[in-house]
């Protein structure tokens, strides 16, 4: 029999903090009804971009890079269906790359210089963020629209100064750091259901 005199023994009532950040995370998703069009268009302009050959770029900082990688595979994997591949990258992963312009130049610039040497017009660039203030996130849209690419910000509350530079911004409605990537995740779910349906030839999710 386990010991229920033990410290760290299971309780039956949940803390009130952890029913508190349920209700918090209940009440963000309800209020996701209202971006739901702007999702559906991001994933739209998705796959308008795949059709003609462009490219996924995704990145982000922290927690928020996990989820452009959670995106890119995705993207470039698949979500549900077997179906072709689709591409897809996110500028986080490699450690070379990213240290080699953090020394040579910033890591303001770690981002913007290879959105530079890899986007293309018509590609789509999205960045992932809880602020919208990091100036890494910041100038690579920037730098993505001067490339003629098309810029999707996956942000919080107004967007911060990164939403200046976003094409179309899918901000969650919170300001607190884990709603906002909680919903993050629902939405990029929702872009590849999508997306996933449109390059295995499903119709019921156009």
């Amino acid at each position: 029999m386990p010991d229920t005199d033990l410290p760290h023994a299971p309780s039956a009532v949940a803390p009130d903090w952890m029913t508190e950040q349920l209700r918090d995370h209940i009440g963000a998703a309800e209020a996701m009804s209202a971006l739901l069009p702007a999702v559906h268009s991001v994933a739209a302009l998705l796959v308008s971009a795949f059709e003609r050959g462009n490219f996924l770029l995704t990145f982000g900082n922290g927690g928020s890079a996990a989820d452009a990688q959670h995106f890119t595979g995705e993207i470039l994997g698949h979500y549900k269906r077997d179906r072709r591949a689709l591409g897809a990258v996110t500028l986080s992963t490699d450690p070379t790359t990213m240290t080699c312009i953090a020394n040579d130049y910033s890591f303001d610039d770690v981002f913007s210089r290879q959105v530079s040497g890899l986007a293309r017009p018509g590609d789509i660039v999205a960045a992932f963020t809880t602020s919208g203030t990091s100036p890494n996130i910041v100038s690579a849209l920037r730098t993505a629209q001067e490339r003629g690419a098309t810029t999707v910000l996956f942000g919080g509350g107004d967007g911060g100064p990164a939403a200046r530079y976003a094409d179309v911004a899918l901000l969650a409605p919170s300001s607190t750091t884990p709603r906002i990537q909680e919903m993050h995740t629902f939405m990029l779910h929702a872009i590849s259901e999508y997306v996933d349906a449109w390059a295995a030839g499903d119709e019921a999710f156009a």
